[in-house]
C-alpha cells in the first residue's frame, strides 16, 4: 500500500510538470517521467489505475519523443502503453477516455505521411491520383483510420449524458474524417465532418461553459473550412448521397450546387437529384462564385513541359460556368496567340477549382500534340 501510495505522488508531481503548474528542465522532466513509468511497472500488473496511469504516462513519453523527431520511437511507446490502457478501461470511465485519447493520438502519428506541413491530405483523390503514398504509408494509414474508428467506439459507449463524453465523441469524429480524407475516402470524411460538426453544435446549445464553448466554437471553425475544402473533390454522385442519407447541411448546398454545375451536370438535374427547386438552384448559381485556376505548359524539344506565363497560368472567379465552358474559352485563346507552339507542336492544359493540385483533380484536360493523346474532360485533337 505504501508503495503504490508513493507511486501515485509521484504520477501528481508528474501531472503538475505536464501540465504547467510546476517547473522543470527538460532533462529532468525526461528523468521524473522515466522513474515515474518504471516505478508503475509492477503495480500494474494487478492495479487498474496503476495500468492507466502507465499507459497514459507511456502516452506522455511517445508525446515527447515524437516532438523530437523520433516517430518510430513515438508509435513504439504509445502501442505499449494503448496495451495497458485496454486492459485498465472497462475498469472505469475515466480510463476507457485515456484509452480513446491514446488511440487517437496512435492514428494521429501512423498517418503523419499522408498530410503535408498544413496537416492537409497529401492524396485527397486516392485511386484517382497520379501519385499517391507507397505501400508502407498506406498500410499506416488504413491502420490509424482502424485505431481511431476504435476510439469513436469507446466514446461512443460511454455515458451520452456526460458532456465531456459527448465531446469526446465528436472530436473522435473529426479526427475520424482527418484519417478518410488521407487515404482519398472524400465522401466518407465528409460524412463524419457533418456528423462531428452536429455533436458541437449539439454542445453549445446545451450552454457549456466558457472554456468549453470556446473549444467547441474552434471545433466548428475547422470542420467548416475542411468541409468547404472537401466538397470540391466530389462526384455529384457522392453529392446526391450525402443528400439523401441527410449529411449535406444546408449552409453547404450552394457550394454542392456550384460543384455540380463546374462538373456540367444540367440545372434541372441538380435540382432534382438534390431535391431543390428550380429557381433556389438558379440563384445559387448566380450568386455563389468560383475560382477557376488554370496552367498551359508546352513541350520543349528536351521533352519537358514548361509552364506557360500570364494569362496561360491564372485564376479568375466566375459564377454560372462550366469547366468545360472555361476551359474551352482559354484554348481559343490560346490557340490564336503567339505562345501556341506552330504545327507538330505539343501542349496541354488543365484547370481545377479554387487551386492548382494533382493532375487527376483537374476538371477540365487537354493534350494536342502528334502521336498518341490523353485527355479528359476537354475534347483532343
Amino acid at each position: 500500500m505504501a508503495q503504490r501510495e508513493a507511486v501515485l505522488r509521484l504520477d501528481e508531481q508528474w501531472a503538475r510538470i505536464r501540465s504547467g503548474p510546476a517547473q522543470a528542465e527538460p532533462a529532468e522532466a525526461g528523468r521524473l517521467l522515466a522513474e515515474l513509468i518504471g516505478a508503475l511497472r509492477e503495480p500494474a500488473l494487478t492495479d487498474p489505475e496503476c495500468a492507466a496511469r502507465l499507459g497514459l504516462r507511456l502516452g506522455d513519453l511517445a508525446a515527447r519523443r515524437f516532438a523530437a523527431g523520433d516517430r518510430a520511437g513515438a508509435l513504439a511507446a504509445i502501442e505499449e502503453g494503448l496495451n495497458y490502457g485496454r486492459q485498465a478501461a472497462p475498469h472505469a470511465p475515466e480510463y476507457a477516455r485515456w484509452y480513446a485519447r491514446g488511440l487517437i493520438n496512435q492514428g494521429v502519428w501512423l498517418s503523419w505521411p499522408l498530410s503535408d506541413e498544413d496537416r492537409l491530405p497529401r492524396y485527397p483523390l486516392g485511386a484517382a491520383a497520379e501519385s499517391g503514398p507507397s505501400a508502407m504509408e498506406r498500410a499506416a494509414g488504413e491502420r490509424a483510420r482502424d485505431v481511431t474508428r476504435a476510439a469513436v467506439g469507446v466514446w461512443a459507449d460511454l455515458d451520452q449524458q456526460d458532456p465531456v463524453n459527448r465531446r469526446g465523441l465528436a472530436q473522435a469524429g473529426v479526427f475520424l474524417g482527418d484519417r478518410l480524407a488521407e487515404l482519398g475516402l472524400a465522401e466518407e470524411a465528409v460524412a463524419w465532418a457533418v456528423d462531428a460538426e452536429g455533436g458541437f453544435r449539439r454542445l453549445l446549445l446545451a450552454d457549456p461553459g466558457p472554456e468549453a464553448a470556446q473549444e467547441a466554437e474552434e471545433a466548428l471553425d475547422h470542420i467548416g473550412r475542411q468541409l468547404e475544402l472537401r466538397l470540391r473533390l466530389l462526384s455529384f454522385d457522392s453529392l446526391v448521397r450525402l443528400r439523401e442519407r441527410g449529411l449535406l447541411p444546408e449552409r453547404l448546398l450552394p457550394l454542392a450546387v456550384v460543384g455540380a454545375r463546374i462538373r456540367s451536370v444540367p440545372e434541372e438535374e441538380i435540382a432534382a437529384r438534390l431535391r431543390l427547386e428550380a429557381d433556389q438552384v438558379g440563384t445559387m448559381l448566380e450568386v455563389t462564385p468560383w475560382r477557376a485556376v488554370w496552367r498551359f505548359e508546352v513541350r520543349g524539344p528536351d521533352g519537358l513541359w514548361t509552364a506557360q506565363g500570364r494569362p496561360w497560368r491564372g485564376g479568375a472567379e466566375v459564377r454560372n460556368r462550366t469547366a468545360e465552358d472555361i476551359g474551352a474559352e482559354l484554348v481559343r485563346g490560346f490557340r490564336e496567340s503567339a505562345d501556341c507552339p506552330g504545327e507538330g507542336g505539343s501542349w496541354r492544359v488543365r484547370l481545377w477549382w479554387h487551386e492548382e493540385g494533382d493532375p487527376a483533380g483537374a476538371l477540365f484536360r487537354l493534350l494536342v500534340g502528334p502521336g498518341p493523346v490523353a485527355g479528359g474532360g476537354g475534347t483532343p485533337s
